[in-house]
């Protein structure tokens, strides 16, 4: 009698692999967790320098609000694309040691800026890096950890996220005292304190994707019993017509081959695109910002258009489904508001409460220095957003099993919770409130492993790189892109960082409808994946 434990697509080969779901799949886990920890410290040690950026580089809050995000946010979803389709056929383990590499390397530059344009293009390359991660990673876990399993994976992958962004606010607080006490008129090259924080977070990352280079590269669909994909031929090829299909102009020359009407609708659009720039530009005078977003919504739109000529199984799965797309915009408003708190919340803190407490020169509470509001707002962030993200992936799967959308209703406490205690942090003026309304943000993160594991149900194993890929578009050129960058600019425009902070929950209806006709229409997509895309053309 057949073992029933083992997979029906079972072979001599997958025997020699790890189980599913066993002790080196943790290990494999518990190293990615690491890897995106490395990621958003990269990422977020610019919250905590932001003050001393502003100052030296002489920058406005739009100004910030465009380094943190948009220049990171455009790069890393438009490499997405061509990085997560490469996940999809090549080895996932080489692209993430390679991609890892790029962004330290990236990251320990952006410590040599001297100028906004030269640390704008430095995020930029950290950006490009970093798009190599998750689509990686979530496919290898999505093949590392039985279905039933996946979203707690994922849930806990994720939680890195947190671990690094409140770890990079404290690291960032404590060199930059530390070197700028040592070298006050700056030390070997000329370098200050934000500068060296920089250097000393991107370094340790070259090391790791070492470490990163020697795991072993999992079978795909071995998880779920499905066949073996057939091996990729082809892949440079294949990588070089995703890369011209999402960067402009190439993205003409790469849909020429499909015809006059391909081509006509895609210069469509760019006109489109290039006429709400301009528009935006004259309203708010903030050229690279809307360059940036409309050159990616053009670029993704190129990308869309390649897809559904290219591979229409992938394109029905994605683009061509309304649960996918409504799931975009849901997550993607919640990272709206959540990368633009995890931003602002260390300036706010340090601009409205610490610095006029030590020019009072008055009695200062135990809390109420720099680094200690680093400690406590990264220390929370970290182990609240772990907490968060780990209960939200549990609770979902506990769900999950009772209900074929339970997963969203869970979803849903990411915005409901989190909403009134935020309208609570920005208009108190105490710190030591301040704070402590910031505990229960940590249910904004319940949301990531569940987001992660949604849209990888909706796609069949060989299509986890590209849906991956596309669901880092809504939560960074919607997210990342937007969301930090519209408080700075409600910031700028105000004179007030609160009323720009205060203003995201005007997403708040918008993430709940989303959710709502997600959490309806959610069952039937994942039942129908595999009609779908046999009826698309997929030979399964």
């Amino acid at each position: 009698m057949a073992d029933a434990s083992v997979p029906a697509n079972t072979t001599a080969d997958t025997r020699a692999m790890p189980p599913v779901g066993g002790a080196y799949a943790k290990y494999v886990l518990a190293l990615l967790v690491l890897v995106y920890a490395m990621n958003f410290i990269d990422r977020q040690i610019l919250a905590i320098l932001a003050e001393d950026i502003k100052r030296d580089l002489k920058l406005s809050d739009a100004d910030l609000g465009f380094l943190y995000g948009t220049a990171f946010a455009v790069f890393y979803a438009l490499f997405g694309i061509p990085l997560g389709r490469l996940a999809d056929n090549w080895v996932r383990t080489r692209l993430l040691s390679i991609g890892l590499f790029v962004w330290s390397s990236m990251t320990a530059l952006s410590g040599l800026s001297t100028s906004f344009l030269q640390l704008s293009l430095a995020r930029v390359g950290v950006g490009v890096g970093e798009a190599s991660a998750s689509p990686s990673a979530f496919s290898m876990l999505s093949d590392w950890f039985p279905r039933e399993k996946r979203a707690t994976a994922l849930a806990i992958y994720s939680a890195g996220l947190y671990l690094g962004g409140g770890v990079s606010l404290l690291i960032g607080a404590v060199v930059v005292r530390a070197w700028n006490a040592a070298y006050p008129d700056g030390g070997p090259l000329g370098l200050v304190g934000w500068q060296a924080a920089f250097l000393a977070v991107g370094f340790p990352g070259l090391l790791l994707s070492l470490w990163v280079s020697t795991l072993k590269e999992p079978i795909r669909g071995r998880a779920e019993g499905l066949p073996e994909p057939p091996k990729v031929e082809g892949v440079g090829r294949k990588l070089w017509d995703d890369i011209t299909s999402v960067i402009p102009p190439l993205t003409l020359i790469h849909l020429a081959p499909f015809g006059a009407r391909v081509v006509g609708t895609n210069l469509a659009v760019a006109a489109a695109f290039a006429a709400l720039a301009t528009l935006l530009i004259r309203v708010t005078g903030d050229v690279p910002q809307w360059l940036a977003i409309c050159l990616g919504g053009y670029a993704v739109t190129s990308w869309a258009q390649s897809l559904k000529q290219r591979d229409p199984p992938t394109y029905a799965l994605i683009w061509g489904t309304p649960t996918f797309l409504l799931a975009l915009i849901g997550f993607g408003s919640i990272s709206f508001v959540g990368y633009s708190i995890g931003f602002w919340a260390a300036p706010y803190a340090i601009r409205t409460f610490v610095v006029p407490l030590a020019a009072s020169g008055g009695p200062i509470p135990w809390y109420g220095s720099k680094e200690i509001v680093a400690l406590i707002l990264g220390g929370w962030g970290a182990a609240g957003g772990f907490l968060g993200v780990i209960i939200g992936g549990f609770a979902s799967d506990w769900f999950k099993k009772r209900n074929p959308a339970g997963r969203i209703a869970v979803a849903a406490l990411a915005t409901l919770v989190p909403a009134p205690f935020i309208w609570l942090m920005y208009t108190t003026d105490d710190l030591g409130l301040f704070l402590l309304y910031n505990i229960p943000l940590c249910f904004g993160s319940m949301y990531v492993g569940i987001a992660a594991a949604t849209t990888q149900d909706l796609v069949l194993p060989r299509m986890r790189g590209a849906a991956t890929a596309t669901y880092f578009i809504g939560t960074t050129l919607l997210g990342l892109g937007l969301g930090p960058y519209f408080t700075g600019a409600v910031s700028k425009a105000s004179g007030s960082l609160a009323t720009g902070v205060l203003a995201l929950l005007l997403m708040a209806p918008v993430t709940l409808t989303c959710l709502a006709l997600v959490y309806r229409k959610l069952p039937l997509a994942e039942a129908s994946r595999v009609d779908r895309a046999r009826a698309a053309g997929e030979a399964i």
